[in-house]
């Protein structure tokens, strides 16, 4: 191994993210690109490692492009209204067949077992069947839709039962009536209500479009609901990209917590979108992930974990577990879906009306991204409501950033009183003052 070190860092900045995924559900969803692409065998080496992480997953295939090469074989053409094919009954037969092929292409996929490979010592049981009941999609701007359909159930409990048992489900985009027909769904319908049914905590679409951008050509990483809807009324998404994500707000407004949207060109895209901060793809929540608000005593070990390091180094001074729980009232933190990245103090000296400012730090893995100074601006609004005039901080390092916000060096004898007695000479902190 070139660099154990690092491998050993990866390994443990993953870590809260198999904590926090252990047991939930997944809906992942693909299109039948992906399996014409030929990533279906590197997408089953990553879905199973989801599973031996003891992540439900219910997975979720297209079959467009499969279809309209069954059709090219009858010469027969595929029509479409505002993008859904209309499925007569020769096109049905050949959705029927393009599932069957592809049913036993994934099934095949997550049969390996080959030494030295990730799916090395697994035993995964797919299990597919009736699971999606359809109705007619009908008549659409005097467009008869014909045998296609969209869900009208998912057999939520049956589902549920078969993930209990270790097993991977597996739907097509193919849903049955009650009076035996059969109807050709899109996937993206069958993935959003499997996900809004099964209360899924996250949607997946691992999808053939690039990375999504705005207007502007600059890529969206993170989207609410709401924004993600102002994003699809401003009308410059690509077709396909919009499709996916009209379908990932009407997951994420009806209870899913997370929907994301990946594209399948990088290799590993579904892992990298799930273990680390940024992810490669764009993700949809019902709300704001992030938010900047007063600790709770649950933050205690996040804020542990992320101050530790500069304690090692010097840079803040040690405080212990004790310390920090007994104080978590005076501390901010900056948490993202769950994970501190930044934090900072704020101690009142209210005699002086003055208010000191420690411990603030932000992860290094996301520094530069404008964090450090909006938990400044935070500590300061707190510092003016609670009516105090100025803030003050004691750093040995970090001078000339809070000097560009507006403090200035002062002598110690410009501390309360009450500081001064505390001021650590060994240390010879400079003091810095900012009138609020």
């Amino acid at each position: 191994m070139e660099n154990p070190i690092q491998f050993v860092q990866w390994l443990r900045s993953v870590a809260p993210y198999v904590h926090a995924f252990r047991g939930k559900t997944f809906v992942v969803a693909f299109p039948g690109e992906l399996v014409s692409a030929g990533a279906l065998p590197v997408l089953a080496h990553d879905l199973s490692l989801l599973q031996a992480l003891d992540i439900n997953v219910v997975i979720v295939h297209g079959s467009r492009p499969q279809v309209a090469e069954q059709l090219g074989l009858r010469n027969v053409e595929g029509r479409f209204h505002n993008g859904v094919r209309i499925t007569d009954p020769a096109a049905m037969e050949c959705a029927k067949e393009a599932a069957g092929e592809l049913r036993l292409d994934i099934e095949a996929a997550f049969s390996q077992g080959l030494p030295n490979t990730p799916m090395a010592h697994a035993a995964i049981q797919i299990i597919s069947g009736n699971f999606v009941t359809a109705r007619p999609l009908g008549v659409i701007d005097g467009v008869d839709h014909e045998l296609t359909g969209m869900v009208r159930k998912i057999a939520a409990e049956t589902i549920h039962r078969i993930l209990a048992s270790d097993s991977l489900v597996l739907l097509s985009p193919l849903g049955f009536s009650a009076t035996g027909e059969i109807f050709n769904l899109t996937m993206e319908d069958v993935a959003a209500s499997a996900a809004v049914e099964l209360h899924a905590d996250k949607l997946i679409f691992i999808t053939e479009t690039n990375m999504m951008k705005d207007a502007g050509g600059t890529e969206i990483r993170e989207l609410s609901s709401h924004q993600a809807e102002a994003v699809l009324q401003a009308g410059f998404l690509p077709d396909a990209a919009a499709f996916y994500l009209k379908h990932a707000i009407k997951a994420t407004n009806a209870g899913v917590d997370r929907a994301h949207i990946v594209p399948f060109a990088m290799d590993g895209s579904t892992l990298l979108e799930l273990f680390t901060h940024d992810g490669v793809g764009t993700m949809i929540s019902h709300e704001n992930l992030e938010s900047l608000r007063q600790a709770t005593i649950d933050d205690v070990g996040g804020i542990i974990k992320l101050i530790e390091p500069l304690e090692a180094d010097g840079t803040l001074v040690k405080r212990g577990r004790e310390l920090i729980e007994r104080e978590i009232g005076n501390f901010s933190v900056i948490d993202h879906d769950g994970v501190i990245f930044g934090c900072a103090a704020l101690y009142g000296f209210p005699q002086e009306k003055m208010a000191e400012m420690a411990c603030l730090t932000v992860n290094p893995e996301v520094q530069g991204q404008g964090d450090g100074d909006r938990i400044l601006k935070h500590m300061e609004n707190r510092a003016r409501a609670a009516g105090f005039k100025k803030l003050f901080v004691l750093t040995t390092r970090t001078s000339h950033w809070f000097q560009k916000r507006g403090f200035v060096p002062a002598p110690v004898d410009a501390l309360p009183k009450d500081r001064q007695k505390m001021y650590n000479w060994q240390r010879k902190s400079q003091v810095l003052v900012k009138t609020l």
